[in-house]
């Protein structure tokens, strides 16, 4: 007997909390609503959290077929779902992350208006995530893939009464559909060259080719595309731009979507392309390059932001470049672990955030804090945990994953040294600022009152680089009551399951035990040719490798400890000194402060001229010369024969009986015309 898993109930759980919430939650109680999104997500983690228990039993692959959809020739798209090593683990990352943050929601948003919509869309996000995860065809991965995008835009520009959350909200819909374009394009090529784009047939199909070692042939440029649309969600050089505009969304938006679940959607495409990938040498350089910069570049721009949430918004691009970096090398295991172990650090740095938010009345600027460990301690203590797991010190978690593609990136056969040296150039990089966010946030003196007098003149001095609409404190101020105060228990609880998530959860890496459980994911397909074999590489260390290895493990752990250790001299020991040296370092500070300008550039290059030229298009093109013109050329036209029949009338007798005349010899001559042939 087949064991059936009934797959789909996990995706269509969240759909109906999101239909109910939807269309009814206005006339529910709060109590009601909440009851309802808490209900189904956890149902939903509940339903996958059985099917990892009965995953043992299953011949992988598992797959469901629920209906027929796309027939074409001999094209065909199903609703089918698909099971294996990979999408049990995002499965579980979804499910397990979206119910705790569903949990902290609550307390959250419990002053906010809209608290029926806001839930509403978290579980819409929820359905659309699982379908991408579990389609088992690239056609319904892309119906999951739109959708949240749509759930994003959605979430972002939550409070859309402020223009700063309705243009991110907007900018990130955009800045995403940029790389769906390539996306689409890639399947496209899939159909025609390949006739499918299910997963099992596509991967057996491309599975004896030999890989594009000369030039850019049909896989590479599949490939390549597949990476653009990669780089527009997982906000990836030159489209990350988004990600950091939408912070105006609500904290638990931040980190649902853009630190645990939707940004690694582009991963996980990547991760489940590998059949492609392997045999797409240049795509793969590609993937890895672009890591490695958005790595590093987005951890420089981190080091000078003062909103706490704008300095985790580049914190995540500069980790999810970790991620591409370690797909770039195919040591797809070594990126799949590391999103898991960020779900859990940045999930969680984003919550402790909000907390930190929430106790001091809607303040986000980092200048305006201070001594807070004492005043809010869970808070301290469970982002405390966050910030060593992030900084990648060992045991916790961030440590594991980070060492594993550092390792990767030197020794893969698709590695190089210089991914190896950036990455931990950048890792030095990330302990600085998150420290730094650290020291700010809870040490020294509560600076609330004296940064307030002095904002405007550093405002002026530095650039302009708060970015924060004043607006903003006023959608968030309900949170607070009357003085610093530590959030409610709802709240709390999953700080602390992730705060023990973020210091155990690296240890599945230990004795390569997750690498082990995917291995029989990035095995199907592997060329079967010794060509082939010698062309793809492996991610198999070389003879020489433990001690090399272990070398490197402890650069990458003084990386960490010197970058704290720098954190510490300027922020704790001399506060005073980090405005001196932004002062000497003047228009090099202003630069990173303004985020290198990317923003306006974009907008030189491509926004305005866009907007100019679909505003000449749409106005001068068509609503002029089309629109306007039909209607004013019509009555012109109506006009001049009116004027010229009106002639005919003159009075004239004579005049009447030529044209009586006139007609019937035309009469006349058409019947004998009529009569000849």
């Amino acid at each position: 007997m087949t064991l059936s898993l009934h797959l789909w109930l996990i995706c269509v759980l969240p759909l109906i909390g999101a239909a109910l919430n939807g269309l009814f939650g206005k006339r529910f109680t709060r109590q009601t609503v909440t009851a309802i999104a808490l209900g189904f997500s956890g149902a939903a983690f509940a339903m996958a959290s059985w099917v990892a228990i009965r995953f043992p039993s299953l011949t992988t692959p598992y797959q469901e077929n629920l209906a027929q959809w796309i027939r074409a020739g001999s094209f065909r798209a199903d609703f089918a779902f698909y099971l294996d090593q990979l999408s049990l683990v995002m499965l579980l990352v979804v499910t397990g992350v979206g119910f705790l943050i569903h949990i902290y929601s609550v307390g959250y948003m419990a002053e906010e208006g809209g608290f029926y919509r806001f839930f509403s869309y978290l579980n819409l996000f929820m359905f659309f995530m699982l379908t991408l995860v579990l389609a088992n065809n690239y056609l319904l991965m892309f119906i999951g893939w739109e959708g949240v995008g749509l759930a994003s835009y959605l979430l972002i520009g939550f409070w859309f009464t402020r223009d700063s959350a309705a243009s991110a909200g907007k900018k990130a819909f955009i800045a995403n559909r940029v790389g769906d374009f390539g996306f689409l394009i890639a399947l496209f090529l899939i159909i025609k060259h390949f006739g499918s784009l299910n997963f099992a047939q596509l991967f057996a199909t491309v599975a004896p080719l030999s890989p594009e070692t000369q030039g850019v042939g049909l896989l590479t440029s599949i490939a390549l595309l597949l990476t653009l649309g990669a780089c527009g969600k997982s906000a990836q050089i030159p489209l990350y731009v988004w990600l950091p505009d939408a912070m105006e969304g609500p904290t638990p938006v931040s980190a649902l979507i853009h630190a645990a679940t939707m940004v690694t959607a582009g991963v996980y495409m990547i991760a489940r392309s590998h059949a492609i990938f392997d045999r797409a040498p240049g795509a793969l350089t590609a993937v890895a390059i672009i890591g490695t910069l958005t790595a590093l570049f987005a951890a420089t721009i981190g080091i000078a932001q003062t909103d706490i949430k704008k300095v985790l918004a580049y914190s995540t691009i500069s980790q999810l470049g970790y991620m591409f970096m370690a797909c770039g090398v195919a040591a797809y295991s070594a990126g799949i672990f590391h999103l898991i172990t960020h779900a859990f650090f940045k999930g969680l740095l984003f919550l402790a955030a909000g907390s930190v938010i929430h106790g001091i009345g809607g303040e986000q600027d980092m200048r305006k804090m201070g001594g807070l460990r004492t005043k809010i301690p869970w808070t301290f203590w469970t982002m405390t945990a966050a910030t060593v797991a992030i900084a990648g010190i060992p045991p916790f978690a961030g440590f594991f994953s980070k060492d594993e593609i550092l390792w990767q990136a030197y020794s893969s056969s698709h590695g190089s040294w210089v991914y190896w040296l950036i990455g931990v150039i950048t890792a030095f990089i990330t302990s600085f600022y998150m420290f730094r966010l650290w020291f700010l946030t809870f040490f020294g003196e509560y600076r609330g009152a004296i940064a307030v007098e002095h904002a405007h003149a550093e405002h002026a001095g530095y650039g302009a680089h708060l970015g924060r609409d004043d607006s903003a404190v006023g959608a968030t101020a309900s949170h607070g009551h009357g003085g610093i105060h530590e959030s409610p228990k709802v709240m709390l609880v999953p700080l602390v399951i992730l705060a023990v998530l973020s210091v155990i959860g690296g240890w599945v890496g230990y004795h390569n035990i997750f690498e082990n459980f995917l291995a029989p994911v990035f095995r199907t397909g592997v060329a079967v040719s010794a060509e082939a074999a010698q062309a793809v590489g492996s991610t198999q260390p070389h003879p020489e490798a433990g001690s090399t290895e272990s070398l490197l493990m402890v650069i990458s752990i003084a990386a960490a400890l010197a970058g704290f250790l720098l954190a510490w001299f300027l922020y704790h020991r001399r506060p005073g000194l980090p405005k001196r040296i932004a002062l000497a370092l003047n228009g090099l500070y202003v630069a990173v402060v303004n985020k290198y300008y990317v923003d306006e550039l974009y907008a030189i290059l491509f926004v305005k001229p866009l907007i100019n030229g679909s505003s000449r298009l749409l106005w001068q093109g068509i609503d002029r010369d089309v629109i306007d013109a039909t209607v004013d050329n019509s009555a012109e036209g109506v006009r001049y024969v009116s004027d010229t029949v009106r002639h005919m009338q003159s009075g004239n007798i004579r005049s009447y009986a030529g044209w009586v005349a006139v007609g019937a010899a035309a009469i006349i001559v058409y019947m004998v015309w009529i009569g000849v042939r």
